[in-house]
C-alpha cells in the first residue's frame, strides 16, 4: 500500500482521518486496529453502558462523509514497526508500508503482579471488558475494585446500583484525589459511603485467595474479604511496544512537539491521543501526556493537519498547542465536570456552594487558575474555561 497509516481505531484515529482528508490528502488511508470493531466512545463502558448493556452499535462514532473511502484493517493490531524502511508489522503476519505514519494506539490498563488465581481478574478498556463485566454484576455478586481513580469510581456506582456489594482498595488518601484534591476527594467519597460502597484507603492487596478463581482478597493489613470479581483499575500504560526498536523516546509515550511530529525519525510521522506527549502552551513545563476525553479528538485534528502538510513538502507550522483539557463524570445522579489541568494545583478554593452538594471548586498555581471542576453545576462554569484560555 502507499499513503497514510494510521495504527490504532479509536477517536484519535478517526479524527486524524478526517483532517487529513480535510485538509487536502487525496491519497489512500488505511487504518489499523486490533479490537474487531471501528471506532467506538468508550467513557460510557464504565458508565451507562455497563448498567444497561453494552449495544456497539450505539457506541460507535458517527463517520463524516470524507473518510468514506478510507479502507479498515480491524482485528489484528500493530506488534512491530521499521520507521526507517517506513513498514508496520501486524499481528496477523501482514507487513504494510506507508507514506504516512499516525500514531494512535493508546493506553491499556496497568496490571500489578499480585500472587493468587488469575481467573475473575478483569480490566475496563475495550467493548469485550465491559460486556465481561456486566454478565457478572448482579445482586448478591461481591467485587473488589482496586484503584479509586475516575474508572475505579464510576464502576463503584454503577456496581451498586445493580445490586452488588463493591469494596474500592487503593493507597491513595482519597477517591479521584489527585485531580479534584483531599476535600473534594472526601466528600466525593461519603457520596459513595452513602450508597453502600466500602473504602480501605492508604491499602493495597497482598494476595488472592481461591484455586483457579478469586474468591478473596488479603489486603496489606490483613484484612480479608470475600469476593467473586475484581476490577483493576490502578492506573494505564501506553501502547508503544510495538515501536521498540526505532530509536524513539518511548520513556512516557512518544515524545511530539506541538504539531504532534515525532521526535527521533526522519520519517513524516505524528502521534495523536493518551500516548502523545507534547508541550500544552497553557500548562508550560515539562511535555506531558493528557488522558482527558477530549484530547484525543483535539490532537487528531492537529496531526492529521501536520501529516498532510509534511506529506506534500510542505511546514506544518509551529503554532503553540492550547486545546483547554476537559472532562467529565457521572457517578449516581452527580455530574461533574473540569476545564483545564486541576492536578498541577498547589492551592484550591471552593468558590461557590458546598463540597457536600452542588458545588464549583477552583484549582490554582502560581500563574493563577489552572483548573476548575463543576459538582452539579456544568452550565456556570463557562467563564472558569474563558478565565483559563486567558493564560
Amino acid at each position: 500500500m502507499t499513503g497514510a497509516l494510521i495504527v490504532g481505531a479509536g477517536l484519535g484515529g478517526l479524527r486524524a482521518a478526517e483532517a487529513l482528508r480535510s485538509s487536502g490528502f487525496q491519497g489512500a488511508i488505511t487504518v489499523v486496529g486490533d479490537e474487531p470493531h471501528p471506532p467506538y466512545n468508550r467513557p460510557p463502558l464504565s458508565k451507562e453502558a455497563l448498567s444497561a448493556g453494552v449495544r456497539v452499535d450505539e457506541l460507535a462514532f458517527r463517520r463524516k462523509d470524507c473518510v468514506a473511502d478510507v479502507t479498515w484493517r480491524l482485528g489484528a493490531g500493530a506488534v512491530a514497526s521499521d520507521l526507517a524502511a517506513r513498514t508496520v508489522t501486524l499481528a496477523d503476519g501482514a507487513v504494510l508500508d506507508f507514506e504516512g505514519l499516525v500514531i494512535a494506539t493508546g493506553i491499556r490498563p496497568r496490571t500489578l503482579p499480585i500472587p493468587g488465581p488469575t481467573d475473575g481478574r478483569l480490566m475496563l478498556r475495550t467493548i469485550a471488558d465491559a460486556t465481561h463485566l456486566r454478565e457478572h454484576l448482579r445482586p448478591g455478586t461481591n467485587l473488589v475494585i482496586m484503584g479509586a481513580g475516575f474508572i475505579g469510581c464510576e464502576v463503584a456506582a454503577t456496581a451498586v446500583h445493580l445490586g452488588a456489594t463493591v469494596h474500592v482498595v487503593a493507597l491513595d488518601t482519597e477517591p479521584m484525589v489527585r485531580p479534584l484534591g483531599e476535600e473534594l476527594g472526601a466528600a466525593m467519597r461519603r457520596r459513595h459511603q452513602a450508597r453502600g460502597v466500602h473504602f480501605h484507603l492508604g491499602r493495597t492487596v497482598d494476595r488472592f485467595e481461591g484455586q483457579t478463581q478469586v474468591t478473596g482478597a488479603v489486603l496489606d493489613d490483613g484484612t480479608e474479604l470475600a469476593t467473586d470479581l475484581v476490577l483493576e483499575a490502578v492506573g494505564s500504560v501506553p501502547n508503544t511496544q510495538w515501536l521498540a526498536g526505532n530509536g524513539l523516546d518511548l520513556q512516557d509515550g512518544v515524545q511530539v512537539d506541538a504539531a504532534m511530529v515525532v521526535a527521533g525519525t526522519d520519517a513524516p510521522v505524528v502521534a495523536v491521543g493518551d500516548l502523545a506527549c507534547y508541550p500544552h502552551a497553557l500548562f508550560p513545563g515539562a511535555p506531558r501526556r493528557i488522558e482527558h476525553w477530549n484530547m484525543p479528538t483535539e490532537t487528531g485534528r492537529r496531526a492529521g493537519r501536520t501529516l498532510a502538510a509534511l506529506m506534500r513538502g510542505a511546514d506544518p507550522g509551529t503554532e503553540p498547542f492550547t486545546a483547554m483539557p476537559a472532562f467529565w463524570s457521572d457517578q449516581y445522579h452527580h455530574k461533574l465536570q473540569s476545564f483545564g489541568m486541576p492536578g498541577l494545583a498547589d492551592r484550591i478554593e471552593v468558590v461557590s456552594g458546598n463540597v457536600d452538594a452542588d458545588c464549583i471548586v477552583a484549582y490554582h498555581d502560581r500563574q493563577g487558575l489552572v483548573g476548575v471542576v463543576g459538582i452539579d453545576r456544568t452550565s456556570e462554569l463557562a467563564p472558569y474555561r474563558r478565565q483559563l484560555m486567558d493564560r
